[in-house]
């Protein structure tokens, strides 16, 4: 929507902040805004808290460590597994939001925002919000994306996306091709490796950064933090050994090598680490065979880059996300290629400022961890900022 659709209203407030999206990383900003005194409203499209969490598939858990993965102050209950289920994950959220009071508006979308000098203008379905800062907490994985292959309309199997992978019995019986030998991709064969298919191909382009989510009775994900302040290049050396160690080597199998080390492909092309639980028994045992990537579909298979046709009855598609945030900031110029914002967190451009991101990329910590310090850095920069108006007594 063009800047001149958005008209300006004289009597309308500036709001102190205002964040958008009422994920793990908005709860925490909020939460931390309001501790530093900052007035913050906070905008949801959906009508409920974890709406993707909801919507996700009924196996799913955190990849996660339970005491690496909670919300600012607030721990799970006891006896919680040590990686949660998504429901708890949802109860957890749904939890922090009572507790500290935060003023969530549900049913509004930000359409888009406008930068006006010394303040931010929102269109949002309800109404025109300013807000001297704006923080888009909105995912990194807010729109599924399935690439568009040549000949998939045609295909007469099913094509789904990792996100909508459903319930694991419902692929006993069936040939099933896997493309993307990600994090996402990982978390599908992990299910399937228990369940009696007909066929299981992964269709792997590039080899995974892959841990397993135990050694022994330590769960890998625990050591994170230690991981997170080593140089990148100590940290990809370590999370290669411990990969080899683990698994052997898997080339062996057809994965084909990783382009680049597990922290590097963190900070450079925002590529999660994948979690084994399962699936490398599987495919060392022959249950899942590694093909190569896909190079085109027929009415009836897929054709993959060797040339090889096979027939699978449901292609999962675990190709990523993307952020979906061109149309509302796109033509603010800080998005990548991708969509992916140019900064996060207490970065920002000083060409807009008030304008800031949180929860864009992924972290060696995990998504829970990564919002509480990205909260920190963010309010540190706002709170200490001329023209943002405080209160005593704010919720938190």
């Amino acid at each position: 929507m063009a800047e001149a659709t958005i008209r300006p209203v004289t009597n309308e407030p500036v709001e102190p902040a205002i964040v958008v999206g009422a994920g793990v990383a908005g709860l925490a900003v909020a939460h931390a805004l309001m501790n530093a005194g900052v007035p913050t409203a906070i905008l949801e499209k959906e009508s409920r808290l974890a709406e993707p969490w909801h919507r996700r598939h009924q196996q799913l858990h955190l990849n996660t460590h339970r005491d690496l993965s909670s919300l600012p102050g607030l721990a799970y209950p006891p006896g919680t597994l040590a990686f949660p289920h998504k429901t708890v994950v949802i109860r957890h959220m749904n939890d922090f939001r009572e507790e500290n009071r935060l003023p969530v508006q549900f049913g509004v979308a930000v359409e888009e925002i406008v930068f006006k000098g010394d303040h931010w203008a929102l269109l949002t379905s309800a109404g025109l919000r300013l807000a001297r800062h704006v923080v888009i907490a909105t995912g990194r994985d807010r729109q599924p994306f399935i690439p568009e292959w040549k000949g998939m309309k045609g295909f007469a199997g099913r094509i789904i996306h990792a996100a909508d992978f459903g319930n694991a019995q419902d692929y006993a019986g069936k040939k099933v091709l896997v493309v993307g030998a990600g994090n996402s991709g990982f978390d599908a064969l992990n299910h399937l490796a228990g369940i009696n298919t007909a066929a299981i191909w992964l269709s792997a382009r590039n080899g995974p950064a892959l841990l397993p989510k135990r050694i022994g009775k330590i769960a890998v994900h625990r050591l994170s933090p230690l991981m997170a302040r080593l140089p990148l290049r100590v940290a990809d050396a370590v999370m290669a050994t411990t990969q080899r160690l683990v698994f052997g080597n898997l080339t062996k199998f057809g994965l084909p090598p990783a382009p680049s080390g597990g922290a590097s492909r963190l900070t450079s092309d925002y590529t999660a680490i994948a979690a084994d639980d399962g699936a490398v028994s599987a495919i060392k045992s022959g249950k899942i065979v590694v093909m190569p990537a896909v190079r085109e579909f027929t009415r009836d298979g897929v054709i993959l880059a060797n040339g090889n046709l096979i027939h699978p009855d449901i292609v999962i598609a675990a190709t990523g996300y993307r952020t979906g945030l061109e149309p509302m900031v796109g033509k603010l110029g800080v998005l990548d290629g991708k969509g992916v914002p140019l900064f996060n967190g207490g970065q920002a451009d000083p060409k807009l400022p008030g304008l800031w991101f949180t929860g864009m990329r992924p972290s060696i910590r995990g998504c829970f961890a990564n919002a509480g310090i990205l909260a920190k850095a963010i309010t540190k920069r706002i709170a200490g900022s001329a023209g943002v108006s405080h209160q005593s007594g704010a919720s938190g």
